[in-house]
Formats: structure tokens, C-alpha cells, sequence
């Protein structure tokens, strides 16, 4: 068998012609094979694993992900034995921490490639942390800016790029490191079982991914917008969105996309055999 990994331009010319056929780009995080295959199935059209991925689907919030329960770099090449060998036919992302100090990331970033990742998102990222906190990892050189350092090499390593932005000048930076893909990022998902209560209203989400949407194009207008997180959780609240926004064109999921069908999934298929009534004996 002659595998070969899909290449950047590869990708990004099925992601143009989902576009030109009217369609919109749905990626979909995987926090395991089965959800990767699902997700195939299902068309979508990105495919993304990252640490958050396995503890949400070991029933734990995203935002475990942040937080020192392992080493993020680490449980996605974990994830990738699973995920990698069986999604035929549909670009795979990793989700890398950025801000790792514990890898020469030009190093990891080959390695990541080599292992069949066709492009990378940064996640775990600190762009999710606000206050003194977020202000002293910028401080003390763990901010957002090694994200973007790891786009532009992963970009120089002609790698698919599709990092989360949260504010303009954030879009704007990761335009001018040479990302494919921006990801206005608008909060934890809500809903479920493990989603967050806090979150903006879709109005606001919808000013608020707009404006990240103008910055990033005005530094390079072909550049693919998708829009995540908050209240943007279901089909229609997408739709939402977009009907609303100019030149978003899309969706990355990960919770809306594996956590909540299958806590829907499990739980009603559940109460159907809780329902069942054995004969008298």
C-alpha cells in the first residue's frame, strides 16, 4: 500500500470546492477513532484532535485541556495511533500547545507531519485565559505569541494552518503568520451535560466573530473564516451566524459535534430499553 499523507495544497483546494459548490467548511474534533470515522462519514470536511478531545469524551469539560492532568503534546501523537489510521480521506489536524517550553517546536512540527497530520491548530491555548493570570504568562514568556510563532513555522513547513483567534488583533497577527484558517473563537461550548452556563448571547457572538472576520481579511482576503465555541453549540445556531455574518463561511465543532450527540444518542437509546416491559411470568 502506497500511503501518502494529503498535502496543504491538496487540502485546501477540496476546501475551496466545498466553497464553490455552496457549501459550507464543518471541521469536527475527535476525541477518539470512532468519532473520527463518524465524522467522516458524516462529511465533514476537517477533522482535528487535541488533549481536550479525550477528556471530554472520558466525560470531563473541555477546559480540562488547560489544566495540568497531562502533557497535551504528548496525548495528541497518543491520539493520533488511534485517529490516523482510520480517517481515509479527510485532512487531520493536531491540536499543539504552542507555548510548550518542553519541545523545539520546528522539531515537533516535522514530526507531527511525518506522523500524517496535514496541518496543525493551537490548542491548548492561552488565548481561553483572562486576568493577572493570563498577564503574567505573557510576562513570563508563555503567551500568545509562541502561538503564533508556531503557525508561521508550521505555514513555513507548508503545513494546513487553522489557529483559534479571540480578538482582531489576534485575526490580524495570525493572517500575517500565514494562516489558511481562522477560528473566531467566542467561548467554552455550552449545553450538555459538561457545558459551560457563562457564555455571550449569539447576538454578541455574531459581533464579536465579525469583527475577528474583518481583521483577519483585511491582511488577507482569501483567508477561510470559521466560527466556534459559546453559544454556537447546534445546527441552527450556526445558521444563526451565518446568515448574520459576511465571509464566514463555516464551523469548527468539537464538543457540538461529538460530546452532545452522544449524550443525546446514549441517553435516549437508554430510556428506550429502560422502557422495555418483560412478559409475565
Amino acid at each position: 500500500m502506497n500511503w501518502r499523507p494529503m498535502t496543504r495544497a491538496e487540502a485546501l483546494a477540496k476546501l475551496r470546492q466545498t466553497l464553490a459548490e455552496g457549501r459550507p467548511i464543518i471541521g469536527a474534533g475527535a476525541g477518539t477513532g470512532l468519532s473520527a470515522k463518524c465524522a467522516e462519514a458524516g462529511g465533514a470536511d476537517l477533522i482535528i484532535i487535541y488533549n481536550s478531545g479525550r477528556y471530554r469524551m472520558a466525560g470531563r469539560g473541555s477546559l480540562a485541556g488547560l489544566m495540568p492532568y497531562g502533557d497535551a503534546n504528548a496525548i495528541v501523537v497518543e491520539m493520533a495511533a488511534e485517529v490516523l489510521p482510520v480517517v481515509r480521506h479527510t485532512p487531520v489536524l493536531a491540536g499543539v500547545c504552542g507555548t510548550d517550553p518542553f519541545r523545539l517546536m520546528p522539531v515537533f512540527l516535522r514530526q507531527l507531519k511525518e506522523m500524517g497530520f496535514v496541518g496543525v491548530q493551537n490548542f491548548p491555548t492561552v488565548g481561553l485565559i483572562d486576568g493577572v493570570f493570563r498577564q503574567n504568562l505573557e510576562e513570563t514568556g508563555m503567551g500568545f505569541d509562541l502561538e503564533i510563532e508556531m503557525i508561521r513555522l508550521a505555514h513555513e513547513l507548508d503545513m494546513l494552518t487553522a489557529p483559534y483567534v479571540f480578538d482582531p488583533d489576534q485575526a490580524r497577527a495570525m493572517a500575517e503568520a500565514g494562516a489558511d484558517i481562522i477560528v473566531p473563537h467566542v467561548g467554552l461550548t455550552t449545553k450538555g451535560m459538561i457545558g459551560a452556563r457563562t457564555a455571550l448571547t449569539l447576538d454578541e457572538a455574531v459581533e464579536r466573530v465579525q469583527a475577528m472576520c474583518d481583521a483577519a481579511k483585511s491582511v488577507n482576503p482569501d483567508v477561510i473564516v470559521l466560527c466556534h465555541g459559546g453559544p454556537i453549540a447546534e445546527p441552527e445556531d450556526v445558521a444563526y451566524v451565518l446568515e448574520r455574518t459576511r465571509g464566514v463561511v463555516g464551523f469548527f465543532g468539537a464538543s457540538s459535534v461529538e460530546r452532545l450527540p452522544t449524550e443525546r444518542a446514549m441517553v435516549e437509546t437508554m430510556q428506550r430499553f429502560k422502557a422495555l416491559r418483560p412478559a409475565s411470568a
